[in-house]
């Protein structure tokens, strides 16, 4: 049994972030809530309980020895993929904004592609630990993961959910490389993955879909400023408004029904707008404090299984503030990332304080203090 005490700086990390997201999801969904559910407090209510139950996840899995997980990594994997499969089934699934990505349990709704990404790390970091030098061949350290990565790809894509589909793909090739995959093959498999993406968008495949018109109109927003473009064009002007203090807590202009449900995955653009480039920058370092000791974790944790565990779980953290932060400077295509502890939304918050759970029980095991 572990004597240590867990990484307080990583605790209190999130439960900063997690305060600061109750906050702004309120700020931002105030206007929204009131015009949809005649309730300005809605989403701040729901974000609240989320955030008390996934409190109470991740004290229990800060307590629960993270060495047990080993032996729920296959049925947590096949118990995934099920769960994205049943959101195509009617009556189970729901639809939101032409997506179903959604199981929806009464007045609850459970994304399964949040459950995904932490089954996928546990049973990537349990199989990859005990391989040691086979990580090396492309067919025992690259093929399996692929495969797996490949068939969660193919099923979010289908939802349709290309951000998520991505970052699974992204986070396969983390572990990979952690766990002392031939650094060759994972370039040449990047090289190869960029150059079909280069083609299929080039050669027009793909030009009647929406995720087309996605990648053509982050270009230059302003040219379709008032259709595909306006999400973005919104978020530029909330992170302009909002200079380097910012127009003050709750004050924000774009919420007023120009950015359209700003609590979700443009809620940055909203920080920024309401707490200026100082107030978006401390998020940002806050962020970078918990990656650092996160890495940290991962990189003196006592055995191979703690740290690939640890490196996945941090991992998810840092491609989602990375995707979120660029869709809503336009620095890439928008997708449909939330920003972790922040944005509004319920099983993501509560699945992504589990993993912190998960990720502060390794470290009362780690070798240093």
């Amino acid at each position: 049994m572990p004597k240590k005490a867990c990484d307080y700086p990583i605790l209190f990390s999130v439960l900063l972030l997690v305060s600061i997201g109750i906050v702004m999801v309120f700020s931002a969904s105030y206007n929204y809530a009131v015009d949809t559910y005649n309730d300005g407090y809605y989403f701040f209510k729901r974000q609240l309980m989320w955030a008390v139950l996934g409190f109470a996840a991740m004290v229990f899995m800060m307590n629960y020895d993270y060495h047990k997980l080993e032996r729920w990594a296959n049925a947590l994997l096949v118990l995934s993929i099920l769960l994205l499969l049943a959101v195509f089934i009617p009556g189970v699934g729901a639809t939101i904004n032409e997506a179903t990505r959604w199981i929806k349990l009464g007045p609850i709704t459970i994304q399964p592609a949040e459950i995904a990404k932490i089954a996928m790390v546990i049973y990537m970091a349990r199989s990859m630990s005990k391989k040691n030098d086979a990580m090396k061949t492309f067919s025992k350290g690259v093929v399996p993961y692929l495969i797996i990565a490949g068939i969660f790809f193919v099923i979010i894509v289908m939802q349709p959910n290309l951000s998520t589909a991505l970052t699974m793909i992204m986070l396969c090739f983390v572990m990979m490389f952690a766990a002392g995959a031939n650094i060759g093959h994972l370039a040449s498999l990047l090289g190869i993955g960029a150059g079909a993406a280069a083609y299929i968008i080039s050669s027009g495949i793909i030009a009647d879909t929406y995720w087309y018109k996605r990648i053509m109109i982050f270009r230059d927003p302003f040219q379709d400023a008032s259709d595909t473009g306006f999400q973005l064009v919104q978020s530029l002007y909330a992170l302009g408004s909002g200079g380097l203090w910012g127009v003050g807590l709750g004050n924000s202009r774009q919420k007023q029904f120009y950015l359209p449900m700003p609590q979700n995955d443009f809620i940055f653009a909203i920080i920024c707008e309401e707490l200026g480039f100082i107030g978006g920058v401390a998020i940002l370092f806050i962020f970078m404090f918990l990656i650092w000791r996160g890495l940290r974790v991962a990189i003196t944790a006592k055995d191979s299984f703690g740290r690939l565990l640890a490196t996945g779980i941090i991992s998810i953290v840092a491609l989602q503030v990375i995707m979120n932060v660029a869709v809503v400077t336009s620095s890439m295509p928008p997708t449909g990332v939330p920003m972790p502890f922040i944005s509004a939304g319920g099983s993501s918050l509560s699945i992504s304080m589990a993993s912190m759970g998960i990720l502060l029980n390794i470290s009362k095991h780690c070798e240093i203090e």
